[in-house]
């Protein structure tokens, strides 16, 4: 009788476009598909939004403003696999786009 340990990934996805995020989301699971894996989640972080507020005219006229936002949306790949298969290989493979940032934290 073997005894199997399980691992735990979490891969941490970042971007200002919403449409590239979850694309590189699918594309990930797309990927790790092919592997024989525990199980495989994907959570929605919430949105940050930041407000920045700049003033038209540097001199004169302080109540014309302007105001511009950046959200941030953020996702959580959760991968739960045994540790004899090479998830950080098949994680390396995968040609995320420019506008996403990812993060690999074990636990």
């Amino acid at each position: 009788m073997e005894i199997k340990t399980n691992a735990k990934i979490c891969v941490r996805l970042e971007s200002f476009n919403h449409e590239l995020l979850t694309s590189s989301c699918q594309k990930i699971v797309d990927i790790l598909k092919a592997t024989p894996l525990n199980s495989i989640g994907v959570v929605t972080l919430p949105t940050r939004k930041r407000i920045y507020c700049v003033l038209r005219s540097p001199h004169v006229d302080k109540d014309s403003r302007e105001h511009f936002e950046i959200r941030v949306h953020k996702r959580i790949l959760e991968i739960s696999y045994d540790t004899e298969v090479p998830i950080f290989d098949k994680l390396s493979e995968a040609n995320l786009p420019s506008g996403v940032f990812y993060r690999i934290c074990l636990s």
